[in-house]
């Protein structure tokens, strides 16, 4: 229930509006996007990278309508990129390719994200671009655009998917992205998906989210697992060591601002810790998705309202 009243807030409108201007809502985001600047970002990612912890940043946006804004989008991660080449960060960055301009004009998108992952691929050392996933009306679309950048030579290993345990296709395009060599993010997925296509109960997703992360750390790619589930993080850890899986092989992924004592604790384990670092005005939709898909987080965002 408390899954699809989030997911339903993250598509009002009116609420976002209100959201993001409310005293409140700029609290709430404080604790949970780094800023509104690519220097708020970088600036989180440098404390993060002195803690020992990875990064990956965000420019928070979605869906937009002109290619205007989508042009603004994809200068910002241009920047970004120049960013943290110039300062040393240990930093890659994630994108949406409906802040690309999917929406407007798909060749446009097209060509903004390959031209981002030229650039990253350009960098010494190489960098890194992760598409995002989106909800099912863009999922076939997100991963052939991943798959034809990817095929070109110099990007091999320098681009990545994201795959989401809730939805029933997602162990065949898993099998159809390792046999490129994509990298991949797993998470659990949080948007609103019918049952034809995702599975609705907690026990089905998490079920497959383990199958489908055994089938990932025995790859022989580098993936990222994204999770807050204490229970998933110890099976991806006794699966690993019980498999000769070495800890620099794989690493595991968190959202910025929430249990920062779970991330130090695994890289003092000495595993690799990635930080999802978002930034910008539209933090809106992307917090009520996290509630959405761990509700539980519900508590870190309370707690930290009344935190000075």
């Amino acid at each position: 229930m408390l899954r699809a009243l989030f997911i339903s807030l993250s598509e009002s409108r009116s609420l976002r509006s209100v959201a993001e201007r409310s005293s409140i809502g700029q609290k709430i985001s404080g604790r949970f996007v780094a800023g509104n600047r690519v220097e708020d970002a970088l600036r989180v990612a440098r404390t993060l990278n002195d803690a020992g912890l990875s990064v990956s940043i965000d420019n928070l946006g979605e869906n937009v309508t002109s290619a205007e804004e989508a042009i603004h989008s994809a200068q910002l991660y241009d920047e970004l990129l120049s960013e943290i080449s110039a300062r040393g960060l240990n930093a890659n960055v994630s994108l949406k390719l409906t802040h690309m301009g999917l929406d407007v004009d798909p060749k446009l998108a097209y060509s903004q994200v390959s031209a981002l992952v030229a650039h990253a691929a350009s960098m010494q050392p190489k960098n890194f671009v992760r598409v995002d996933m989106e909800g099912s009306a863009y999922t076939q679309r997100t991963l052939d655009l991943v798959h034809e950048v990817h095929s070109i030579p110099p990007n091999r290993g320098c681009v990545g998917a994201v795959i989401q345990s809730y939805m029933r296709r997602s162990e065949e395009d898993v099998a159809k992205l390792l046999a490129a060599g994509i990298r991949i993010r797993l998470c659990k997925g949080a948007y609103k998906e019918l049952a034809e296509i995702a599975f609705q109960t907690k026990s089905e997703v998490d079920t497959n989210y383990l199958r489908l992360m055994k089938t990932l750390l025995t790859s022989g790619v580098y993936h990222g697992l994204a999770t807050h589930d204490e229970k998933i993080i110890r099976e991806a850890k006794t699966f690993a060591l019980a498999n000769g899986i070495s800890k620099d092989k794989f690493e595991f992924q968190m959202l910025y601002g929430i249990r920062r004592d779970l991330q130090q604790s695994l890289v003092r384990e000495g595993w690799g810790m990635r930080v999802y670092v978002p930034f910008g005005t539209e933090w809106y939709p992307y917090l009520m998705r996290r509630l959405a898909e761990r509700p539980a987080n519900v508590s870190f965002v309370v707690r930290n309202l009344f935190r000075n």
